[in-house]
């Protein structure tokens, strides 16, 4: 029988740190999705709430985007350029039919 591979398993010492919060779970996922896309292990906190119950989760502080606390720098980083629209795509560009 093999043995499982733990090389992808969080380590137990390191802790989930809140770099962002939102109303909304598709602007949560997206911010999500581009920290994932650079290599920043992200979970959306609350998403299943905010899914089914808006204003519960709402009244409990809405969504949380949340890092490794090792990569919380580097989260920081990727979070600066989302909001100055580094990843925005150019609409003069012609999209693929």
């Amino acid at each position: 029988m093999a043995e499982p591979d733990d090389s992808d398993a969080p380590d137990d010492d390191i802790d989930l740190v809140t770099v962002a919060q939102f109303s909304d779970p598709l602007k949560a996922n997206v911010l999500r999705a581009c920290l994932e896309s650079n290599g920043i292990f992200a979970y959306v906190w609350g998403e299943h709430l905010g899914v089914a119950n808006i204003f519960l989760s709402i009244a409990g502080g809405g969504m949380r985007v949340q890092v490794r606390s090792d990569q919380v720098d580097q989260a920081r980083e990727v979070i600066a350029a989302f909001e100055r629209g580094d990843f925005a795509l150019d609409e003069d560009e012609e999209q693929p039919q």
